[in-house]
């Protein structure tokens, strides 16, 4: 296909991923920018922790986005006694009276699987964790003698944020391997908190589920369109040098002349913000610039997902990690105040 060809077919991807995004607002009230960020990496092809309170409508997110683009949809409940095999095979007692072990969900559905929901992945053990990370990184897991592949899968969790108990938190290298890390509170729009209480449609997901356009983006597209956006989003070499300024400025704060109140900066990052974090980074920025309407990134592009790309990609020095996340968050603003807009 010759460059008029693609860029042509990327206006046309273009409506129908808007139209995608439609869909699914028709469940997800208002949330724009979380189903306009789910977007983004659905159309990167990265994974997603998601991070909400309980019932804010996480399920019914993924689930109109499995709907909207036409493929099936699993899901996995995190538990303490869970085990890897838990993941892969059914086990059950046959009518003859003898044990079976058959193919769970997730691979039985691995050709027409875009989206695979790990509810309280914290809730599992480290060991869950590792052959969740190898279903991540190379979309395919062995089982029955076997590698089983997912050629169209992102994978989206969420943790129990509320209950320490039984819990195991994930590593730095586990939440690294997410995409991007996306917030999901209750609406702050009066009308749609009142619709959410109020109106009956709301009330009963498999009815609001099936208002969802059926393969509003066909999933099967999902890779080739993917591909075509990170090869024609261009960037400038101004682009591209804001961006390596920010990267500095993360990496070594006190150098690039971030400053905090009351924060050591040259002590305060430990690890982090890699070369894949970048790279992961640029993708958001070409998709978020593609739905734009633009085949060019610009500043704009890369400070509007930058935080839910690399806040948890920096891990900072115990002392600091008392404060929790918001001070990464403000170490990436402070990043954003330093180094010059071209």
């Amino acid at each position: 296909m010759n460059e008029t060809l693609h860029l042509l077919k990327l206006s046309e991807w273009r409506e129908r991923a808007l139209a995608f995004e439609g869909q699914i607002q028709k469940a997800v009230i208002g949330q724009p920018r979380v189903v306009r960020l789910t977007t983004i990496c659905i159309f990167a092809r990265g994974h997603v922790l998601i991070e909400g309170d309980v019932g804010v409508g996480k399920t019914t997110l993924l689930r109109s986005v499995s709907r909207a683009l036409g493929g099936d949809f699993a899901r996995v409940e995190g538990t303490v006694d869970m085990m890897p095999s838990d993941i892969l095979y059914h086990t059950y007692i046959g009518a003859d009276g003898r044990p079976r072990v058959d193919p769970s969900e997730l691979l039985r559905l691995a050709e027409t699987l875009p989206v695979f929901f790990f509810n309280e992945i914290n809730r599992a053990r480290p060991q869950v964790h590792s052959l969740l990370l190898r279903l991540m990184a190379e979309r395919s897991v062995s089982a029955f003698n076997r590698v089983h592949h997912f050629p169209y899968l992102s994978v989206f969790a969420d943790r129990n944020m509320v209950e320490r108990e039984e819990t195991f938190e994930l590593p730095a290298a586990a939440r690294d391997r997410f995409f991007m890390e996306i917030p999901m509170a209750a609406p702050a729009d009066e009308e749609a908190r009142r619709r959410l209480v109020f109106d009956p449609a709301f009330h009963d997901m498999e009815t609001l589920i099936e208002c969802v356009g059926s393969a509003a983006f066909d999933y099967r597209e999902i890779p080739a369109v993917a591909r075509a956006i990170q090869r024609h989003v261009r960037s400038s070499a101004a682009l591209e040098r804001y961006v390596l300024k920010l990267w500095q400025a993360l990496v070594e704060p006190g150098s690039a002349g971030v400053s905090l109140p009351d924060v050591d900066v040259d002590s305060l990052v430990k690890g982090g913000a890699s070369p894949r974090g970048l790279a992961a980074l640029v993708r958001a920025a070409r998709v978020r610039a593609w739905l734009e309407a633009r085949d060019y990134l610009i500043p704009e592009d890369v400070r509007d997902i930058f935080i839910e790309v690399m806040a948890h990609r920096i891990f900072v020095n115990p002392i600091h990690a008392l404060r929790g996340d918001d001070i990464v968050k403000r170490l990436c603003h402070a990043a954003f105040d330093a180094t010059p807009v071209p």
